[in-house]
């Protein structure tokens, strides 16, 4: 008996048959044209990303039902999206993934449709969502239906917003319309030298601007990773990307209405911390990585990072504290001395804004002499921008802890989560300064007549430089004010920031009533 005629007699060997027929996509020379440009297959990716044997597909036998220009001769299942739910480490997670293969992972009405519906499906489960995007767009051949679909997606990504996580990988090219969809969610992963973003490719850009230029040099993973900030992580290989996609959900809740998984720590709450005291030099113009101090703080020194590469000035990192997941804002002195500028402050907005609504409580650690200065910070909006930063923590009702670690200046000082603005508990080393500027800079405003008529300018300004360090700048100065709630020594930082974040668990602020804020966005 041949297998068609099984099948016709049998309908659960015709199940079995059509379901194979959508597993195995469309030909095998198309899955090997996917492995000749070093790309897996979405159902490849899928098994990468998903716990083994986990996936639970929805729609496979999803078929369009367009015509014209030969789509009516050609209908493959799938319609060139996998779409399903499976589980990391243990907890459910939503997945789409564009098949390349059918299509080139173009959108059509069908394709949107079961999109549309895996993200109400997240939504409704409060399970994060992660897209697997390898697209060309929207499916030229099905018209206005096809930018119909993109437009169904934005409005379920806004949502989803701050509700559920949202991760975009993008394994392949997203141009046009489709690249606001990754834009709108919390994180973009991108593989080196096989993936793009840009609203216009390089051959709309020459021919309206004169400018040649790679889709990679346009679009690629390193540039937006490092130079335009969409994407927050950039890797070598897809399998290396799914690992560390990974890696964030199990620093992730799975929504808002939870908490960030605990897991029990190896690493004790009192340890002491000792070499903090050599990390951080006393001199407040040497320079020092403060990704050390993170690591001799955190939980067994391990934290994820997030934009690594952009805006380096200032570090985000989620970590765990005793076990709890914490996101950690710090001031750079390693790149531009820690100055937050335009890029900065985005970057640390966000990060404070996703923490935020995902109940994950923040410690910022401050050394920043100030915003950065320059005709074109300000022509930037340096003002707006480092306002999306304040606006972040004053509105953030997750625990919050601020350490000053040495010297916190001007209104730098303020953004970076001083008490002034909300900040739960501040807490400072005994080697802080915190003032309206440096000593040197306010010696030479208060002083400025007296420094040019003396008859030795360099001595006079010596001294009321010592002066206004003494008077203004010493490390109690603040907590004698009530604006620091205790100095500590750096051997217990640890234990004080746990000790700290345990005591503001139960933490609960109730906000005017109002549909929304108005962001400097």
């Amino acid at each position: 008996m041949t297998t068609e005629t099984a099948a016709a007699s049998d309908p659960t060997a015709e199940l079995a048959q059509l379901k194979q027929e959508a597993a195995d996509g469309p030909d095998e020379q198309a899955t090997a044209r996917q492995h000749a440009k070093g790309k897996l297959t979405a159902r490849e990716r899928i098994d990468l990303l998903l716990d083994e044997g986990s996936f639970q597909e929805i729609e496979a036998l999803r078929r369009h039902r367009a015509s014209g220009f030969g789509l009516e001769n050609k209908r493959p299942y799938t319609d060139g999206v996998v779409t399903g739910w499976g589980t990391v480490h243990g907890r459910t997670v939503f997945v789409y993934a564009h098949d390349f293969r059918i299509f080139g992972g173009a959108l059509g009405e069908a394709h949107a449709a079961k999109i549309h519906k895996i993200m109400d499906m997240a939504l409704a489960a409060g399970a994060p969502l992660v897209s697997l995007n390898d697209g060309a767009g929207a499916r030229i051949q099905e018209g206005v239906t096809a930018l119909a679909g993109y437009g169904g997606i934005f409005r379920r990504n806004t949502l989803a917003s701050g509700v559920i996580p949202q991760i975009s990988v993008m394994l392949g090219p997203c141009a046009g319309g489709a690249a606001y969809s990754p834009a709108l969610t919390d994180f973009i992963f991108m593989v080196r030298g096989t993936s793009q973003m840009f609203i216009t490719g390089p051959d709309v850009v020459k021919a309206v601007t004169g400018e040649e230029i790679t889709q990679n040099g346009l679009g690629g993973a390193d540039v937006h990773a490092a130079v335009s900030g969409v994407a927050a992580f950039a890797h070598d290989d897809e399998a290396a990307c799914l690992e560390d996609v990974r890696f964030l959900l199990s620093l992730l809740p799975s929504n808002n209405r939870e908490t960030a998984p605990y897991r029990a720590p190896d690493d004790p709450a009192d340890r002491p911390t000792d070499a903090l005291r050599d990390l951080v030099p006393a001199n407040p113009n040497q320079a020092y990585d403060v990704r050390a101090v993170i690591e001799e703080i955190v939980d067994d020194g391990e934290f994820f990072e997030i934009q690594p590469d952009w805006a380096s000035n200032i570090v985000c990192a989620l970590t765990r504290l005793d076990g709890h997941v914490t996101g950690v804002v710090a001031n750079q002195p390693a790149a531009f001395a820690g100055v937050l500028d335009i890029h900065a402050s985005e970057k640390a907005a966000r990060f404070v804004q996703f923490c935020d609504a995902f109940s994950i409580p923040l410690v910022t650690l401050v050394d920043v002499p100030g915003f950065l200065p320059g005709v074109d910070q300000e022509h930037g909006g340096v003002i707006r921008h480092g306002a999306k930063l304040l606006y972040a923590y004053c509105n953030a009702t997750v625990p919050r802890v601020q350490l000053i670690t040495r010297k916190a200046y001007g209104g730098a000082y303020i953004v970076m989560d001083s008490r002034s603005i909300g900040a739960d508990v501040s807490l400072a080393w005994p080697t802080n300064e915190i003032a309206v500027m440096g000593a040197e800079g306010a010696a030479n405003v208060i002083f400025r007549r007296e420094i040019a008529a003396a008859d030795d300018p360099d001595a006079v300004r010596a001294q009321r430089i010592k002066q206004y360090r003494t008077e203004l700048m010493h490390p109690y100065y603040a907590a004698e004010r009530g604006l620091v709630d205790d100095v500590i020594d750096p051997a217990a930082t640890r234990s004080a920031l746990i000790g700290a974040l345990a005591m503001l668990r139960p933490k609960y602020t109730d906000l005017p009533s109002r549909k929304h804020g108005n962001p400097p966005v």
